[in-house]
């Protein structure tokens, strides 16, 4: 079994009160204790703040906890956004994010980079530079409310995995670590076999023509990873299927996770809707992927 909380991430932000309370029974009655923050909740918190206390509630009401959160991410949401207009509020939105997830005991929050597919003309260097001015500005609200924030690989040239290990090794800073992501770390892995992979048109776009295919990802992660967003696919997509469901080699994984010094939490991060799983299925998979050593 694992030796850190299991948290499941659900996309409550197209449900209704109801839907919600039946979906977290449905997670407690299958043995799970702990669900994500996910960017889909903090951002309704932001729109209506009573909604904090009602969600509180109604996880109390099941026995469950908010292990761990996402803040909200998009072009212009992450930490590279170049507009000059929005980012001021791109940054107090980050911080007001991590100020929510403290406000439920949360300590980890992941946070993206940036994508330097939504604006290719700026140069990679530019894109790092503004992931660090946000690091600079965001990290000391983290500090001060004792949260650890996590920058997560993403499928990008500016978010690779070499990318936001370098970025943690100008900041030795604990409240700065890494979110290592299986389905992204996968791609880089599994899809120079897909002439069609969704990542090469992520690198292409930016003036690449071959990804920087990496079979070292989780190695290279590993020492600085407090979080892990785990999920499938084959390499052609980031599809967020059930482990099994796809050619991510788990029994690699997981006995390297198990070792990770800093891992505080592992996160299911499966679309369970969009791939037509049910709870039962989820909790039932993580379950057996603890028992792998």
């Amino acid at each position: 079994m694992f030796s850190v909380p299991v948290t499941y991430m659900v996309d409550f932000g197209s449900n209704d009160a109801k839907k919600r309370q039946f979906i977290m029974h449905e997670f407690a009655a299958n043995g799970a204790e702990n669900l994500v923050l996910s960017c889909w909740l903090v951002d309704e918190i932001m729109r209506d703040y009573k909604l904090a206390k009602q969600l509180q509630q109604e996880m109390d009401a099941e026995g469950l906890h908010f292990a761990d959160a996402h803040a909200p991410f998009g072009s212009v949401l992450d930490l590279n956004c170049p507009d000059p207009d929005f980012r001021p509020q791109m940054l107090l939105r980050q911080k007001m994010a991590i100020r929510i997830a403290a406000s439920f005991g949360i300590k980890t929050i992941t946070i993206h980079p940036g994508s330097d597919r939504f604006f290719p003309e700026i140069p990679l260097e530019k894109h790092w530079d503004l992931m660090r001015d946000g690091l600079d500005r965001v990290l000391p609200e983290a500090e001060s409310c004792g949260v650890t924030v996590c920058i997560e690989n993403s499928m990008s040239r500016a978010a690779c995995p070499a990318a936001v290990v370098m970025l943690k090794n100008e900041y030795p800073t604990d409240t700065l670590g890494l979110c290592y992501d299986s389905g992204h770390a996968n791609q880089l892995v599994m899809g120079r076999y897909h002439p069609e992979a969704k990542i090469r048109k992520f690198w292409q776009v930016v003036g690449v023509d071959e990804p920087e295919w990496d079979d070292h990802i989780l190695e290279k992660m590993l020492p600085q990873a407090v979080n892990c967003h785990l999920h499938d696919n084959d390499g052609s997509d980031d599809s967020h299927r059930l482990p099994g469901d796809g050619n991510v080699n788990w029994n690699e994984v997981i006995p390297a996770l198990k070792k990770a010094p800093r891992l505080q939490v592992i996160q299911c991060e499966v679309k369970m809707a969009a791939n037509h799983y049910s709870v039962k299925q989820v909790c039932r998979k993580f379950a057996e992927l603890g028992e792998i050593n």
